[in-house]
Protein backbone atom coordinates (compact mmCIF):
# COMPACT_ATOMS: atom_id res chain seq x y z
CA UNK A 1 0.00 0.00 0.00
CA UNK A 2 1.85 3.52 -0.74
CA UNK A 3 0.54 6.39 1.70
CA UNK A 4 -2.13 8.97 0.95
CA UNK A 5 0.32 12.15 0.23
CA UNK A 6 2.46 9.79 -2.50
CA UNK A 7 -0.10 8.66 -4.32
CA UNK A 8 -2.11 11.94 -4.35
CA UNK A 9 1.06 13.56 -5.91
CA UNK A 10 1.17 10.71 -8.31
CA UNK A 11 -2.64 11.84 -9.79
CA UNK A 12 -1.63 15.50 -9.36
CA UNK A 13 1.12 15.19 -11.48
CA UNK A 14 -0.20 12.82 -14.12
CA UNK A 15 -3.35 15.00 -14.41
CA UNK A 16 -5.28 12.27 -15.38
CA UNK A 17 -7.02 9.09 -14.00
CA UNK A 18 -7.50 5.99 -16.64
CA UNK A 19 -10.03 3.75 -14.91
CA UNK A 20 -11.83 0.93 -16.37
CA UNK A 21 -13.01 -2.81 -15.95
CA UNK A 22 -13.08 -6.02 -18.30
CA UNK A 23 -13.99 -9.21 -17.08
CA UNK A 24 -11.33 -11.22 -19.15
CA UNK A 25 -8.47 -10.90 -16.45
CA UNK A 26 -5.53 -11.48 -19.50
CA UNK A 27 -7.68 -8.14 -21.36
CA UNK A 28 -7.11 -6.68 -18.25
CA UNK A 29 -3.39 -7.32 -17.86
CA UNK A 30 -2.63 -6.17 -21.43
CA UNK A 31 -4.90 -2.68 -20.84
CA UNK A 32 -2.69 -1.99 -17.92
CA UNK A 33 0.71 -3.22 -19.31
CA UNK A 34 -0.41 -0.47 -22.58
CA UNK A 35 -1.51 2.43 -19.89
CA UNK A 36 2.06 1.80 -18.00
CA UNK A 37 4.04 1.94 -21.59
CA UNK A 38 2.37 5.17 -22.73
CA UNK A 39 3.42 6.62 -19.52
CA UNK A 40 0.89 6.26 -16.75
CA UNK A 41 2.02 6.00 -13.45
CA UNK A 42 -1.56 5.74 -11.35
CA UNK A 43 -4.70 4.33 -12.57
CA UNK A 44 -8.18 2.86 -11.58
CA UNK A 45 -9.27 -0.65 -11.78
CA UNK A 46 -12.88 -0.20 -10.94
CA UNK A 47 -15.14 -3.18 -8.97
CA UNK A 48 -17.67 -3.47 -11.59
CA UNK A 49 -18.33 -7.27 -11.82
CA UNK A 50 -17.97 -10.19 -10.24
CA UNK A 51 -14.24 -10.81 -11.36
CA UNK A 52 -13.13 -7.61 -10.22
CA UNK A 53 -11.69 -8.66 -6.98
CA UNK A 54 -9.93 -12.22 -8.53
CA UNK A 55 -8.77 -9.78 -12.00
CA UNK A 56 -7.11 -6.66 -9.39
CA UNK A 57 -5.05 -10.26 -7.64
CA UNK A 58 -3.63 -10.95 -10.75
CA UNK A 59 -3.03 -6.52 -11.43
CA UNK A 60 -1.02 -6.64 -7.89
CA UNK A 61 1.06 -9.60 -9.12
CA UNK A 62 1.57 -7.57 -12.60
CA UNK A 63 2.49 -4.15 -10.56
CA UNK A 64 5.09 -6.11 -8.37
CA UNK A 65 6.48 -8.05 -11.14
CA UNK A 66 7.04 -5.17 -13.85
CA UNK A 67 5.80 -2.23 -12.25
CA UNK A 68 6.76 -1.20 -9.01
CA UNK A 69 6.42 2.60 -9.27
CA UNK A 70 2.90 2.16 -10.40
CA UNK A 71 -0.03 3.56 -8.11
CA UNK A 72 -3.43 0.58 -8.24
CA UNK A 73 -6.45 1.76 -7.50
CA UNK A 74 -9.33 0.46 -6.49
CA UNK A 75 -12.71 2.35 -7.71
CA UNK A 76 -16.88 1.81 -7.63
CA UNK A 77 -16.01 1.25 -3.50
CA UNK A 78 -19.45 2.11 -2.26
CA UNK A 79 -19.18 -0.31 1.32
CA UNK A 80 -16.60 -1.26 4.35
CA UNK A 81 -16.80 -5.04 3.08
CA UNK A 82 -15.74 -4.02 -0.37
CA UNK A 83 -12.65 -1.63 1.02
CA UNK A 84 -11.90 -4.38 3.11
CA UNK A 85 -11.58 -7.36 0.21
CA UNK A 86 -9.52 -4.77 -1.95
CA UNK A 87 -7.48 -3.31 0.69
CA UNK A 88 -6.40 -6.96 1.44
CA UNK A 89 -5.75 -7.70 -1.73
CA UNK A 90 -3.16 -4.18 -2.23
CA UNK A 91 -4.85 -1.61 -3.30
CA UNK A 92 -3.05 1.59 -2.95
CA UNK A 93 -6.08 4.03 -2.89
CA UNK A 94 -10.03 3.95 -2.87
CA UNK A 95 -12.69 6.07 -5.51
CA UNK A 96 -15.95 5.85 -4.35
CA UNK A 97 -19.41 6.58 -6.58
CA UNK A 98 -20.71 8.25 -2.91
CA UNK A 99 -19.50 9.44 0.25
CA UNK A 100 -19.39 6.54 2.77
CA UNK A 101 -18.16 7.93 6.53
CA UNK A 102 -17.06 4.29 7.33
CA UNK A 103 -15.20 3.57 3.97
CA UNK A 104 -13.17 7.22 4.80
CA UNK A 105 -12.73 6.44 8.35
CA UNK A 106 -10.87 3.45 7.28
CA UNK A 107 -8.67 4.70 4.58
CA UNK A 108 -7.84 7.25 7.02
CA UNK A 109 -7.01 5.40 9.53
CA UNK A 110 -4.31 3.35 7.32
CA UNK A 111 -3.96 6.48 5.78
CA UNK A 112 -4.35 5.90 2.76
CA UNK A 113 -5.98 8.03 -0.58
CA UNK A 114 -9.71 7.98 -0.32
CA UNK A 115 -11.35 9.25 -3.42
CA UNK A 116 -15.95 9.78 -2.58
CA UNK A 117 -17.50 11.09 -5.80
CA UNK A 118 -19.98 14.40 -5.10
CA UNK A 119 -22.90 15.93 -6.96
CA UNK A 120 -23.84 18.49 -4.47
CA UNK A 121 -22.30 21.26 -2.12
CA UNK A 122 -23.92 19.08 0.84
CA UNK A 123 -22.20 15.85 -0.27
CA UNK A 124 -18.97 18.30 -0.93
CA UNK A 125 -18.94 19.57 2.38
CA UNK A 126 -19.78 16.06 4.09
CA UNK A 127 -16.61 14.28 2.28
CA UNK A 128 -14.51 17.34 3.50
CA UNK A 129 -15.88 16.71 6.85
CA UNK A 130 -14.59 12.95 6.69
CA UNK A 131 -10.78 14.02 5.25
CA UNK A 132 -11.04 13.61 1.40
CA UNK A 133 -7.63 15.07 0.08
CA UNK A 134 -9.68 14.69 -3.58
CA UNK A 135 -12.86 14.85 -4.32
CA UNK A 136 -14.47 13.13 -7.46
CA UNK A 137 -16.94 15.10 -8.91
CA UNK A 138 -19.29 12.42 -10.68
CA UNK A 139 -21.10 12.44 -13.32
CA UNK A 140 -18.95 14.75 -14.96
CA UNK A 141 -21.18 15.45 -18.06
CA UNK A 142 -23.88 15.70 -16.42
CA UNK A 143 -22.79 18.38 -13.54
CA UNK A 144 -20.23 20.23 -16.21
CA UNK A 145 -17.44 22.75 -15.96
CA UNK A 146 -19.68 25.53 -14.43
CA UNK A 147 -20.67 23.72 -11.76
CA UNK A 148 -17.40 23.95 -10.47
CA UNK A 149 -16.83 27.55 -11.56
CA UNK A 150 -20.10 28.16 -9.43
CA UNK A 151 -19.00 26.21 -5.63
CA UNK A 152 -15.27 26.35 -5.91
CA UNK A 153 -14.88 29.94 -3.53
CA UNK A 154 -17.48 27.87 -1.14
CA UNK A 155 -14.37 25.04 -0.80
CA UNK A 156 -11.11 27.24 -1.25
CA UNK A 157 -8.11 24.58 -1.43
CA UNK A 158 -10.29 21.53 -1.89
CA UNK A 159 -8.52 19.40 -4.60
CA UNK A 160 -11.41 18.27 -7.45
CA UNK A 161 -11.34 15.60 -10.79
CA UNK A 162 -14.00 14.90 -13.22
CA UNK A 163 -14.75 11.63 -13.48
CA UNK A 164 -17.68 10.31 -15.86
CA UNK A 165 -17.96 11.64 -19.65
CA UNK A 166 -14.74 13.73 -19.68
CA UNK A 167 -13.53 13.87 -23.48
CA UNK A 168 -10.38 12.88 -25.23
CA UNK A 169 -10.31 16.36 -26.33
CA UNK A 170 -8.42 19.49 -26.71
CA UNK A 171 -11.60 21.79 -25.83
CA UNK A 172 -13.32 20.15 -22.93
CA UNK A 173 -10.25 19.18 -21.11
CA UNK A 174 -9.23 22.74 -21.62
CA UNK A 175 -12.27 23.73 -20.28
CA UNK A 176 -12.12 21.44 -17.20
CA UNK A 177 -8.65 22.58 -16.04
CA UNK A 178 -9.78 26.25 -16.80
CA UNK A 179 -12.65 25.60 -13.91
CA UNK A 180 -10.06 24.80 -11.48
CA UNK A 181 -9.51 20.57 -11.50
CA UNK A 182 -6.48 19.56 -10.25
CA UNK A 183 -6.94 16.27 -12.69
CA UNK A 184 -9.68 14.53 -15.33
CA UNK A 185 -10.78 10.79 -14.80
CA UNK A 186 -10.78 9.39 -18.00
CA UNK A 187 -13.27 5.95 -18.90
CA UNK A 188 -14.54 4.72 -21.77
CA UNK A 189 -13.48 8.18 -23.75
CA UNK A 190 -10.24 6.75 -23.10
CA UNK A 191 -10.72 2.68 -22.88
CA UNK A 192 -13.97 1.92 -25.23
CA UNK A 193 -15.84 -1.41 -25.25
CA UNK A 194 -14.50 -1.48 -28.72
CA UNK A 195 -10.84 -1.20 -27.06
CA UNK A 196 -11.90 -3.62 -24.90
CA UNK A 197 -13.23 -6.17 -27.01
CA UNK A 198 -11.17 -6.19 -30.28
CA UNK A 199 -7.72 -5.68 -27.98
CA UNK A 200 -6.83 -2.30 -29.65
CA UNK A 201 -3.81 -2.00 -27.67
CA UNK A 202 -1.92 -0.32 -30.05
CA UNK A 203 -4.57 2.45 -30.72
CA UNK A 204 -5.08 3.16 -26.85
CA UNK A 205 -1.37 3.45 -26.90
CA UNK A 206 -1.71 6.31 -29.00
CA UNK A 207 -4.68 7.84 -27.15
CA UNK A 208 -3.07 7.35 -23.70
CA UNK A 209 -0.12 9.75 -25.01
CA UNK A 210 -2.50 11.65 -26.51
CA UNK A 211 -4.65 12.21 -23.52
CA UNK A 212 -1.11 12.92 -21.13
CA UNK A 213 -0.13 15.89 -23.79
CA UNK A 214 -3.87 16.99 -23.97
CA UNK A 215 -3.51 17.12 -19.95
CA UNK A 216 -0.52 18.69 -19.90
CA UNK A 217 -0.84 21.46 -22.29
CA UNK A 218 -4.32 22.42 -20.47
CA UNK A 219 -2.65 23.00 -17.57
Amino acid sequence: MKIKQQVLDSIITQGMLPLFFYADADVSVEITRTLYKAGVRVFEYTNRGAAALENFKKLKELQQAEMPDLNLGIGTIKSVHEADAFINAGADFLVSPIVNPEVAKMANDLNMLWIPGCMTPTEIYTAQSSNAALIKLFPANILGPEFLTSIKELFRDQLFMPTGGVELDAGNISTWFKAGVCAVGMGSKLISKKVLEEKLYDELFTNTQKAIELVQTSR
